[in-house]
């Protein structure tokens, strides 16, 4: 069978999604943003070759027919568990016990991350490399997770949203007895800081309904609230690769 990749995503509902992005956008310009990070993923993602693509959703009313609406090329499934430790495990453990020999997982927080990222993970695995992948984020998280079995304890008790994520899980790694790979940093798109950074609005990202939108809301946001550092829009220090 061929690389499994997973997408975990919500249906961008007002006020459920990209919270920390408000007030500097509105609620519903936070959940626009989501989508349009959303769908350039899915459409970035189908460009990867050997891949079955699997979207894991927030199981809710009305989330399967907005998802099953997005991108025929998905297969769809709900996520299962109280949080999402819980939810990452059981989506790798359905994967695998699919046949699968190689699964990754992704949010929608990074529109713009580079496939050869994703392949290098894949890449890594198969060649024997290493038993485990992390894409580090810049803020202490990771955009990406790799496996080839089941880890359950990789996605206990890991202090989620903070900056101890990726510390906690390579200590999880080396107490299941894993070897782990690391890819190049990354970053989220997760506090009004990041709508600043200056690949999101190069073309040559491939992440254009992102692009187009922030460059749409770009005058509205100088007016209601600076960024630290500098206007919403000032250029940010890139990505360290």
């Amino acid at each position: 069978m061929s690389r499994a990749l997973l997408i975990f995503a919500r249906r961008p509902h007002p006020g459920r999604v990209k919270t920390r992005l408000v007030p500097l956008l509105s609620p519903v310009e936070a959940a626009t943003l989501y989508e349009c990070m959303l769908r350039d993923v899915l459409a970035r993602t189908r460009e990867l070759a050997g891949m079955t693509r699997f979207l894991f959703y927030e199981d809710e009313p009305e989330a399967a027919g907005y998802f099953g609406g997005l991108d025929e090329g998905l297969q769809l499934l709900p996520q299962v568990g109280v949080d999402l430790g819980q939810r990452l495990a059981d989506a790798f453990a359905r994967i695998f016990a699919g046949g699968f020999p190689v699964a990754a997982v992704i949010g929608t927080d990074s529109p713009d991350l580079p496939l050869s990222f994703i392949d290098l993970a894949f890449a890594g695995l198969e060649a024997g490399r290493g038993d485990v992948v992390f894409g580090p984020a810049e803020d202490g998280g990771y955009y990406l997770a790799a496996l080839k079995k089941p880890c359950p304890e990789l996605f206990r008790e890991i202090p989620w949203s903070t900056g101890a994520v990726l510390e906690t899980s390579r200590t999880r790694a080396a107490a299941a007895g894993l070897n782990p790979l690391f890819l190049p940093r990354w970053y989220d798109i997760d506090e009004p800081s990041d709508l600043a950074r200056p690949e999101l609005h190069d073309e040559a990202t491939g992440a254009p309904l992102t692009r187009q939108f922030l460059g749409r809301i770009a005058l509205r946001c100088q007016a209601r609230q600076p960024v630290p550092g500098g206007g919403p829009w000032k250029a940010a220090t890139p990505a360290s690769l």
